[in-house]
């Protein structure tokens, strides 16, 4: 098998109960909201980890700290420097989260300045991509994951969610953010989900 035919086959995902519980138990403690945010909006719009880390308070935020719709992504993976620059859209539902989680960073003295970083460590720096891997690791074993995903995993989660809501290849394309359409064809394979219902339905 080729590099480019590993590449295409089917991501590993988590399934709906495993996100039901990484985003219930992440969000039942005031002390995880930050981590809880970081994976809801990973699992919602197919951010990678860099991606978020990358954030800052002005990248969401209007002056009047209002959530955007239009969120634009100034950090690219290292084979497409030279894209243009890249949006997302957030949800009314997500817009709202977002403010809640602006409110929760005013209340433990963190900067609101533009160009401070969304998410930022115990330390008070910017998160890393290395607390990120660390991070889903840690909730998916308090949420009492069978099996520990990557931090990637929550991006492929998300495209393939958003191809079974769609169908719709070219949708999930501009979604994905992906450059080439035939990338894309990996999310329209079986995901981990249909997987478990498919053996749920297997002879007893």
């Amino acid at each position: 098998m080729s590099r480019y035919d590993e590449d295409l086959t089917a991501p590993r995902t988590l399934t709906d109960h495993e996100v039901k519980a990484l985003l219930r138990v992440s969000g039942e403690r005031r002390a995880g909201f930050r981590d809880h945010v970081i994976l809801g909006l990973a699992l919602s719009t197919a951010l990678r980890e860099h991606e978020v880390a990358g954030l800052n308070v002005g990248d969401v935020f209007d002056q009047g700290g209002r959530a955007r719709i239009r969120v634009a992504l100034r950090v690219f993976k290292r084979s497409n420097q030279n894209a243009a620059e890249q949006q997302i859209l957030l949800s009314d539902a997500w817009r709202a989260k977002l403010e809640k989680f602006r409110a929760w960073k005013k209340s433990h003295g963190e900067s609101l300045d533009d160009g401070a970083p969304l998410f930022v460590s115990r330390k008070g720096n910017r998160i890393s991509t290395r607390q990120l891997r660390r991070l889903v690791h840690v909730w998916q074993e308090r949420a009492g994951a069978d099996v520990s995903l990557n931090f990637h995993a929550l991006r492929h989660t998300a495209c393939t969610t958003y191809y079974r809501l769609t169908t719709d290849v070219r949708a999930t394309q501009r979604f994905s953010r992906h450059h080439s359409l035939r990338m894309v064809t990996r999310y329209t394979h079986p995901s981990d989900e249909a997987q478990a219902r498919n053996v749920q339905r297997m002879p007893s």
